[in-house]
């Protein structure tokens, strides 16, 4: 057997002689690639660049909020591509929205199948809930309030799950619930881990990543989320803790927790074969927790 320098110098010497070229290996005008097997080798002449990244499933089990907008289903792909198997919750209006979030999660899921074998999606009501924190809360906070509860819901479907970390599409500053301060405070809702892969990245580039995933075009699609619903024309940009804390005490939110996660439907994204063996995407509605 030879070595891999003995391999390079025959070879280069072959090519040399049928070409005539020098050999340069500073500005070389074609690179020749081989991979040598145990009884045949494969020669290729261009490294085109994947998407990178781990095995998914080798770090672990996340759950990802699934809003329906540009950012969450990037903040899902990243953290596929660190390795987590992702877990997606959708909060939905339902009763005082349509369905159209619910179908758009599920096709963005269904996008996001390509970069994950086994997708799951628990569908969450979240619209009654929000009219017992608008009947009971001042308008400022409504949000703040909203995104602790979903946190606390999210939480406890990652904990029967067996997931280690909840994942959101938050980024610094580019709405009111995100700052610094307002971020803090609905972290400190729930114990598990929130990882923001989004964090430092501007809209544009969150945007780019998107068109890139395949996920924008399904994004920008019209759908009543529970984002949009009973939100405050002047949302509060920089709540504390102690203030959060006293207007949560006018709610059971032991309660509203147990409502959400007792009202999760969960769905799994099949791919189905055709009698010509064509992919055709599915959905199944399998239990509630």
């Amino acid at each position: 057997p030879l070595t891999s320098e003995q391999i390079n110098a025959e070879i280069g010497a072959a090519i040399q002689a049928h070409t005539g070229k020098a050999v340069d290996l500073s500005r070389p005008d074609l690179t020749v690639f081989i991979e040598l097997l145990y009884n045949e080798a494969f020669v290729y002449f261009e490294k085109i660049p994947g998407p990178g990244g781990l095995p998914v499933g080798v770090s672990g089990k996340v759950v990802s909020l699934l809003s329906g907008g540009i950012d969450s289903p990037v903040a899902a792909y990243h953290m596929l591509k660190r390795g987590c198997d992702v877990l997606f919750v959708h909060f939905h209006g339902t009763p005082f929205t349509t369905p159209a979030s619910q179908r758009k999660a599920i096709k963005l899921v269904q996008v996001l199948t390509r970069y994950q074998a086994s997708p799951r999606l628990y569908l969450v009501p979240f619209g009654e809930i929000q009219r017992q924190i608008m009947l009971a809360t001042p308008a400022p906070y409504r949000v703040i309030l909203y995104r602790r509860l979903m946190g606390r819901i999210a939480e406890e479907i990652a904990r029967r799950e067996g997931a280690q970390a909840l994942v959101t599409g938050e980024s610094l500053g580019q709405v009111a619930s995100q700052t610094l301060e307002n971020l803090a405070v609905i972290e400190e809702a729930v114990t598990m881990p929130i990882l923001r892969p989004l964090i430092g990245m501007d809209k544009q580039e969150i945007v780019d990543r998107a068109q890139a995933i395949g996920t924008y075009e399904l994004s920008i699609l019209p759908g009543e989320d529970c984002c949009r619903l009973f939100v405050p024309s002047h949302p509060a940009t920089r709540a504390t803790l102690a203030e959060v804390q006293r207007i949560e005490a006018r709610l059971d939110m032991d309660d509203l927790v147990r409502w959400g996660v007792q009202g999760a439907e969960e769905v799994t994204t099949t791919e189905e074969r055709g009698e010509r063996g064509e992919g055709r995407k599915g959905v199944r509605f399998l239990t509630q927790l």
